[in-house]
């Protein structure tokens, strides 16, 4: 309770404080999308209702039509890349949705496909992951089977995938152990807090990948003294209350480490796009000289030349005292001058028009 209420208080500015995007990722058949309607219905019922973005096709019925699979030709998995794909090419509108959602929503879910490596390592999932974590406070909840990894070669393959999830993504990393109704999670926190134990139960594997295991265990020391774990149970509803005090500590490691890098990245972006500018007009600039624009005032004089940039600027329009300076001729008909210029000329034109028109009849 007191983590959701530190998320619905302003920000020291006074202005709203920005929605939290929890990304939820796992293996298919992890429980994700039971973990997040349990998690909205707990969210809903402590006066804080979320804002649910669905990335998972794997839904009984959309209130839209869904042909991507037989528009383009393609099966189950090129469906899910393409999909993804069209929706990455949108997803600036998704951001202005959270934009006007975050005066009622202090969170945002994220259900993502239930094959991990199709939003994990494709380039729209990177775009849509950093189009968030660049405007809105952005942490990554892995979610694990538990009961799939009582084994621990299985257990260190989930905790792989997490590592190398982490390292991609660069985000504050929850790992929440799922279905702790079927067995307790606290195995896996011994595993990772005690080496030996872990050494202990591979000692019963006699096979290569158990050997390979080994070795690789003691690489993720490090990963395991920073990581975050809860233990949930998505069907009972239990671990939540845990869950959301590492989400107000993972939404302050993000404030405190991750904004200011984030920011960093927007003002060199902003930065190389000025100086390109800079240079493209200094190119035109010198493709161009010096441009004098003439009055047509009766003595004759020169305006101030002007460079490309300023043309640009001012669209070539001239300065307020230049008009006042052109008034005197405001009396001129100017068209009943163009057409006393125009009418000899189009005279001379039918003219030798007829002339060649007869010279090839005659022949």
């Amino acid at each position: 309770m007191a983590a959701l209420a530190a998320a619905t208080e302003p920000q020291a500015s006074g202005g709203p404080r920005p929605p939290v995007c929890l990304l939820v990722l796992g293996m298919a058949g992890s429980g994700k999308t039971t973990f997040v309607q349990r998690l909205t219905g707990y969210l809903h019922s402590q006066g804080c209702p979320p804002y649910v973005i669905n990335l998972d096709p794997a839904v009984h019925e959309v209130p839209f039509p869904a042909n991507i699979v037989s528009r383009y030709g393609l099966g189950p998995n090129g469906g899910i890349v393409t999909s993804l794909n069209l929706f990455a090419t949108r997803f600036d509108q998704v951001m202005k949705f959270i934009e006007k959602a975050q005066n009622m929503s202090k969170y945002v879910l994220i259900d993502t496909p239930g094959q991990i490596e199709v939003f994990t390592w494709s380039a729209s999932g990177t775009i849509i992951t950093e189009a968030l974590a660049s405007s809105f406070p952005t942490i990554v909840i892995y979610v694990m089977d538990t009961s799939r990894s009582i084994n621990p070669v299985t257990f260190m393959s989930n905790m792989l995938y997490a590592c190398s999830i982490l390292y991609k993504t660069k985000l504050p990393f929850i790992v929440v152990m799922n279905k702790t109704d079927i067995i307790d999670h606290s195995f896996a926190v011994e595993w990772m807090q005690d080496f030996e134990a872990f050494q202990d139960a591979l000692n019963q594997e006699t096979t290569y990948v158990s050997n390979l295991t080994r070795s690789m265990s003691l690489v993720l020391d490090e990963f395991y003294s920073s990581l975050r774990v809860v233990g949930v149970s998505a069907v009972l509803g239990t671990g939540l209350d845990e869950l959301f005090v590492q989400v107000a500590s993972a939404t302050e490691e993000y404030e405190r480490e991750y904004r200011p890098e984030y920011e960093r990245l927007k003002k060199s972006l902003a930065s190389a796009q000025s100086q390109q500018q800079k240079e493209q007009l200094e190119r035109l600039r010198k493709d161009m000289g010096s441009i004098a624009l003439d009055t047509g005032t009766a003595t004759g004089s020169l305006s101030p030349v002007l460079d490309p940039s300023d043309l640009i600027l001012t669209r070539g329009t001239l300065d307020e005292e230049d008009e006042e300076a052109d008034s005197d001729t405001e009396d001129i008909d100017h068209r009943v001058t163009e057409e006393s210029r125009e009418e000899p000329a189009f005279q001379n034109f039918m003219q030798e028009s007829m002339a060649q028109y007869w010279k090839r009849n005659n022949k």
